[in-house]
């Protein structure tokens, strides 16, 4: 029997958890024991009586727990002093945040703990199912935009009245990728005017397909703009300074910008300065989904909302966690079918294959070394 504990998220912005009542009965089928710390899924609305209920173990002694378990789960990375008490060789997943020279490698490496950052996940089409970043985003993605329609001082449909017609309102999105193209399909399905921009052609006629504008200012470029796993490329000097002065004329037009444009592994792109910031209109409003690494928008801070000349700029952290249910949920799906690739269907034991992509790629320590940093 295999023994899993999924960990309670410490950090005080982080309400999701990482596995919802509704898997156990997969975990169980493969033969698995299923724990729980105490009220670890209470603030995205699970109730331990609701894992109670499906056969899992709620543990009130979690240092025990961490001490038994083969595989642990947790969102956010442990604390070092919950990794030291893991026992040699446990599996760890999660969203690790991996960086070189971290203090976690160290404890990694001496327990010799397998440890799987999720957001590693390479993008290829097996991996689909098992990919958290995708899932959460999409989740980032929509909620934005109903935070900015909360914020926004007018309505997002056009609505004809007897007393008179109100335009809709006119939503520019940067960044078309999961979480972009979600903000585009919900800022549409709300009655805005939507356009879209992004450094990949590749992503015009996806946002084209959701009935929004895809703004090109040098199509040439943009087609040597992506990466083979389908992520942006940095842009040459020359083509930020296209780049900005079509946006200097773009983003004013707009009432609402949804900002959603990454750069693996680099800080995000800044897309908008704060020259541009005071050409726009008084109530515009700026959501920044890339605050965590930098932000798009020059004035943007975590976990802050910043008002300048009339404008909105807001940089909540952590967007996922915002809509805490359904995020855990797909959270959950994804971690599941990601540990089924650890289980040999014969021996009903882990088995960690290294020839395979998915399992290569996501490890960061694994029988004492480091890897993937």
């Amino acid at each position: 029997m295999i023994n899993l504990l999924v960990l309670k998220e410490t950090v005080d912005s982080e309400k999701r958890v990482a596995l919802v009542p509704d898997e156990i009965k997969k975990y169980l089928e493969l033969g698995f024991k299923i724990t729980i710390e105490k009220d670890a899924g209470i603030k995205s609305g699970f109730l331990d009586e609701d894992y109670r209920k499906l056969n899992a173990n709620i543990s009130q002694n979690v240092e025990k727990s961490i001490k038994e378990s083969d595989i642990i789960i947790k969102i956010q990375k442990p604390d070092p002093r919950i990794i030291k008490e893991m026992k040699t060789g446990t599996i760890l997943m999660g969203l690790l945040s991996p960086k070189k020279n971290s203090s976690e490698n160290t404890f990694y490496n001496k327990k010799k703990i397998s440890a799987f950052a999720l957001e590693n996940i390479p993008r290829i089409t097996r991996a689909q199912d098992k990919d958290v970043l995708s899932s959460q985003s999409n989740l980032s993605g929509y909620k934005a935009v109903l935070d900015a329609a909360y914020e926004y001082s007018k309505s997002f449909p056009m609505m004809m009245t007897a007393a008179g017609t109100v335009t809709p309102a006119k939503v520019l999105v940067l960044g078309a990728g999961v979480a972009g193209l979600q903000a585009i399909a919900t800022a549409k399905r709300l009655g805005a005017v939507v356009s879209a921009y992004d450094v990949r052609l590749a992503a015009k006629e996806e946002v084209e397909s959701l009935g929004a504008k895809f703004i090109v200012f040098d199509e040439e470029v943009l087609k040597k703009s992506q990466t083979g796993g389908g992520y942006a490329k940095e842009m040459s000097a020359d083509y930020k300074k296209k780049q900005e002065k079509a946006l200097e004329e773009a983003i004013p037009e707009n009432d609402i910008i949804i900002c959603t444009a990454l750069i693996p592994n680099k800080p995000a792109p800044k897309l908008i300065s704060k020259k541009i910031i005071e050409k726009m209109k008084t109530e515009s409003i700026i959501i920044d989904l890339a605050v965590e690494t930098g932000g798009n928008a020059e004035l943007s801070e975590v976990d802050k909302i910043i008002k300048h000349k009339g404008v909105k700029i807001i940089g909540y952290s952590n967007y996922p966690s915002r809509i805490p249910g359904d995020s855990s949920t797909l959270f959950s799906k994804n971690v599941f079918n990601f540990v089924k690739i650890l289980i040999d269907n014969e021996s009903k034991k882990i088995k960690i294959n290294l020839e395979d992509e998915i399992i290569a790629k996501t490890l960061i320590s694994h029988q004492g070394k480091s890897m993937n940093l």
